[in-house]
């Protein structure tokens, strides 16, 4: 039986979106983001790989934009796809993509400053056991926790921040305040916010002393489960394996999945590169690389974003001779953050589709959803999910 394996390189977006103009950085909409584009534009970009997969040919067709120093004649089949869903956040696109959009309007909170409503931070004091919490506002994680981490160290309050995404992160300090104490924290949180459709709770424990404190790789995402089946538990209930790699696990509440290997990027390719060697037949191995997304484009930095789409554009090269004659790979996205753009919030885009395994191929304008069934339809697993498969 054939494997798939589909790759979600977050936040590498290719503008184009046809509703940008409803989504907003600030007070200036994200019309005309386009990270690839800006990227190369600003900090060059070097990515024969997934140029030759078809990159280059679909921020063109997504924007009608060239993207400086890409244009191969693709040897893959390539396309571009839109979201439906009302957003332009982790769950948003990774659902969609396994075919399932957003059936409801995410809850945000307004950015002011407290930006959490009265009854949820005495919640959180109470689930924390302290008399107040630091931060209640939007901001970006590294900088709220150089801002409120001597503080944080001092009180034992933990810090409490938003996005423009439906989402509530809690930053605390791994020995100060303890990680298990962090965690035990966010989770006890998460089904009220659930409630309120905010889609996310995050544990973001960091380490270090004032002017020197840095994030660990024990983050934690308590999410809403998806309302429906995803392509998770389509490839599972079949009797297949279902290998999740990243933040997957989180994002899908651990629905549908055997196997979770965790860590940062760099490793989590390895695990990639292992499972093309030890997957078994029909197995399906989902991943999500986040430091695209979390150290380069919420901070904006198209150098060193540039940087890690050229270490991953090596990595993919090093990795698809592991892949068998009948395996199918897929390289998406899940929504934008052009590192070029205004505030630090995510961008509305479309998605570049880059697939090896089935040849060259023009798949032109299609939809997330056409991903989860182009899987299921690759492994001839039964499947009654949105979307039409492009294979």
């Amino acid at each position: 039986m054939p494997r798939a394996f589909l790759i979600v390189i977050d936040s590498v977006g290719i503008g184009g979106a046809p509703d940008a103009d409803q989504f907003y950085n600030g007070d200036l909409p994200d019309t005309g983001a386009n990270t690839v584009a800006h990227i190369a534009r600003d900090a060059g970009l070097t990515v024969p790989t997934l140029d030759a997969l078809g990159l280059g040919a679909a921020v063109k067709l997504a924007s009608g934009e060239e993207a400086a120093g890409l244009g191969a004649v693709p040897t893959g089949a390539w396309g571009a796809a839109t979201e439906v869903s009302r957003g332009k956040d982790t769950p948003s696109g990774h659902w969609e993509l396994a075919g399932v959009p957003v059936p409801w309007e995410w809850h945000v909170f307004p950015d002011a400053n407290p930006a959490f409503p009265d009854d949820v931070t005495a919640l959180i004091c109470k689930l924390a056991g302290t008399e107040g919490i630091l931060g209640n506002r939007h901001s970006s994680g590294t900088v709220v926790i150089e801002e409120e981490g001597e503080a944080h160290l001092k009180t034992g309050w933990p810090i409490c921040y938003t996005s423009a995404d439906s989402v509530l992160q809690i930053a605390a300090h791994e020995e100060a305040f303890g990680l298990e104490r962090l965690l035990t924290l966010c989770k006890n949180l998460a089904p009220t916010l659930h409630a309120m459709k905010v889609g996310r709770v995050i544990a973001r424990p960091f380490v270090g002393d004032v002017g020197h404190f840095s994030r660990t790789g024990n983050r934690k995402d308590f999410a809403i489960a998806p309302p429906s089946p995803t392509i998770c538990d389509y490839v599972h209930d079949a009797g297949r394996m279902v290998h999740a790699v990243g933040k997957i696990g989180d994002i899908f509440s651990m629905r549908g999945i055997d196997d979770l290997r965790k860590g940062k990027d760099a490793v989590l390719m390895q695990h990639i590169g292992d499972l093309a060697e030890e997957a078994a037949d029909g197995a399906f191995v989902f991943a999500n690389l986040v430091e695209f997304d979390s150290e380069y484009g919420h901070r904006r930095d198209p150098a060193g974003y540039g940087k890690h789409l050229e270490w991953f554009d090596a990595a993919l090269a090093d990795l698809l001779p592991k892949l068998r004659s009948d395996d199918l790979l897929i390289v998406t996205a899940d929504h934008g953050n052009d590192p070029t753009w205004a505030g630090t919030d995510h961008t509305r885009e479309r998605v570049p589709i880059l697939v090896h395994g089935v040849g060259a191929k023009a798949l032109g304008q299609i939809g997330f959803v056409d991903v989860a069934a182009s899987i299921a339809a690759h492994l001839n697993v039964p499947y009654a999910g949105q979307g039409k498969s492009f294979l």
